[in-house]
């Protein structure tokens, strides 16, 4: 039969299962608490940048790429073929208007010169030749026609005798119809030597005429070889600086080809480029700003050259401060296409943790945690986004590319 446990020992028992229970709750708790602490995303502060949203303008722009270049340049192009002869001056070096640049040798256009004059007196041999040629044809037939008239009136008299002849018995009708026949076959001649006459006068005239056009041709032609010849030494119309000389000394050069380029470095331009997929967006006179290093310049589409090359435009801007410190030939520089001004709203620095999208994931900071939030994004530029939506003003954001913790919900920041 078995006894009653003492309550000593019922009690001894019934405290080792409470410690029990209760260490197995502690080490499921600490168990719990740990996991999750495992699993919860940590991120030192270090690794990232923030920024805080502020109300601000931004202006929605398109970026291109630009170079500085001299708003007034001057191309010296070869007025004729040649060999260049000897560099006066090389690039940088300052110039007035009317100074020499280059010397070209002149011995090619100067034999066509003498040439063509050559030719011009023989054409006016030649003129003085055919005009000696008409002048004694038409002398003449005008002999010829005195002649003739000569013997129309001795016809006449002849004729005049056989009928009187006639009238008095002494002739006879056969010889009157001979003289009325030789007269009239003298006078046709007559009125055709007068139309020959007046034929070789017309083709005389004509040929003066036309001989006339071709020494004019000849002497303007004479006339554009000299003025040719005159600009052989090849001058600068302006003041400036030598930006670009052909140097190769003994080459030859023909007509048309650049020398040499003199630029005015009082004032510049932006010469841009940009992809033809924007093409519709770009205006002329559509504000502009171009980004030297950490200057900013505002500007406007001057024009737009209607040729696409590989898919690129090209296009000019026109400084408002042409003659900025900042600017210097060649230099490369940022240019932003104004689209869309957007003033009062809520925008932060640009950054890689912008994609673009229209919708998208930010960090907000809230304490040492960041709380993923889904905003809407507007007008956008090189320097700021437009956030829309459950965010405010004063409220820290990650810059930092976040996509790889796109799936959380939050991030633990660490202060290490």
């Amino acid at each position: 039969m078995d006894r009653e446990l003492p309550q000593t020992v019922v009690q001894q028992a019934r405290r080792r299962q409470i410690w029990l229970i209760g260490g197995v709750m502690v080490i499921v708790l600490l168990a719990v608490v740990g996991f999750r602490m495992l699993l919860e995303t940590r991120v030192a502060k270090s690794d990232l940048r923030f920024a805080t949203v502020e109300v601000g303008a931004v202006e929605a722009s398109l970026t291109a790429t630009g170079t500085v270049v001299p708003e007034n340049e001057e191309v010296i192009t070869s007025p004729i073929q040649a060999k260049i002869e000897r560099v006066l001056h090389t690039p940088g070096d300052q110039v007035t208007a009317g100074e020499s640049l280059l010397q070209l040798d002149k011995q090619l256009a100067q034999t066509s010169f003498e040439k063509l004059r050559d030719e011009q007196q023989l054409k006016q041999n030649k003129t003085a030749q055919v005009e000696n040629d008409l002048r004694k044809n038409v002398n003449q037939l005008r002999s010829r026609y005195a002649v003739q008239e000569v013997r129309v009136k001795s016809l006449q008299a002849a004729l005049a005798d056989e009928q009187y002849l006639l009238s008095i018995g002494g002739g006879t009708k056969e010889n009157v119809k001979k003289a009325e026949l030789d007269l009239k076959v003298a006078s046709l001649e007559l009125t055709q030597l007068q139309r020959q006459i007046k034929d070789e006068q017309e083709a005389a005239r004509i040929g003066m005429k036309d001989v006339g056009f071709e020494l004019e041709m000849k002497r303007r032609d004479i006339g554009q070889l000299q003025r040719q010849l005159d600009q052989a030494d090849v001058k600068a119309s302006r003041k400036g600086v030598v930006t670009w000389v052909n140097e190769e000394i003994g080459a030859t050069i023909n007509a048309g080809e650049p020398l040499a380029r003199v630029a005015d470095l009082s004032s510049f331009k932006i010469k841009a480029t940009i992809s033809d997929t924007y093409a519709e967006q770009l205006k002329v006179d559509g504000p502009v700003t171009v980004r030297i290093n950490n200057t900013d310049l505002r500007g406007e589409i001057a024009n737009i050259q209607p040729k696409v090359e590989n898919g690129i435009i090209t296009f000019y801007v026109r400084l408002q401060e042409k003659n900025h410190q900042a600017l210097r030939s060649n230099l490369r520089v940022e240019v932003f296409v104004l689209t869309d001004f957007r003033p009062n709203v809520l925008r932060v620095k640009n950054g890689p943790f912008y994609t673009g999208a229209k919708e998208q994931a930010v960090f907000v900071v809230q304490g040492d945690k960041a709380i993923r939030r889904t905003l809407k994004t507007g007008a956008s530029n090189f320097d700021f986004v437009e956030l829309q939506g459950d965010i405010a003003a004063g409220e820290q954001i990650i810059l930092s590319n976040t996509k790889e913790y796109a799936h959380l919900e939050e991030l633990h920041l660490t202060n290490n």
